[in-house]
């Protein structure tokens, strides 16, 4: 069964990413049905500083504003079996955890999570202070899933992207998808 995936890029530094997981989902293409795109100002802002471009912009996948409430993942009714906050921000992170949907980012992951279907965060932030400890804890409690963006190594990565892709082949993975990449073998 193909999927329809979320994909939302908040402002948290990590702009490589979401860069990386929208070409792997491009790769990945016969899998999926639907992919929808919702991306922050700061997400915006940031992708620009991180990354020197706006590539962005080139995605062949529909992007819906910030604000948009009548994106169709604004429903439980559409169907999107998943969504992954790449990266997700510490402030995004409390909005979820704390049930306040402000924005079209937030008010899909109360949907996500009140249809019991898949979120993926992939919090990248350091150190973690307790507040945001607790709030990993009450999306995790909720049904969420807490994806930090800490790269493995036994691979023995190259470039930074090689490292990048390290957590992005987990989040493919989370996300159920048919990926080949490196596998601990022992």
């Amino acid at each position: 069964m193909k999927k329809k995936i979320v994909v939302a890029i908040t402002g948290a530094s990590g702009a490589i990413y979401a860069r990386l997981l929208l070409n792997k989902l491009q790769q990945l293409n016969d899998q999926i049905s639907e992919v929808a795109i919702v991306m922050s100002d700061n997400a915006k802002e940031v992708w620009k500083f991180e990354l020197g471009n706006e590539d962005y912009n080139s995605i062949p996948y529909k992007f819906y504003a910030k604000n948009d409430f009548m994106a169709p993942f604004a429903s439980g009714s559409a169907k999107f079996d998943t969504m992954v906050i790449v990266p997700c921000s510490m402030g995004m992170l409390g909005r979820i955890a704390s049930g306040v949907s402000d924005d079209l980012i937030s008010r899909a992951a109360d949907v996500i999570l009140k249809e019991r279907r898949k979120l993926i965060l992939v919090a990248r932030d350091t150190p973690f202070n307790l507040i945001h400890i607790r709030n990993m804890q009450t999306v995790t409690e909720a049904g969420g899933i807490i994806c930090p963006a800490i790269p493995s190594y036994y691979s023995k990565p190259k470039t930074i992207e090689d490292l990048a892709m390290t957590v992005v082949n987990r989040v493919i993975d989370l996300i159920g998808l048919e990926n080949e990449s490196y596998r601990w073998s022992g």
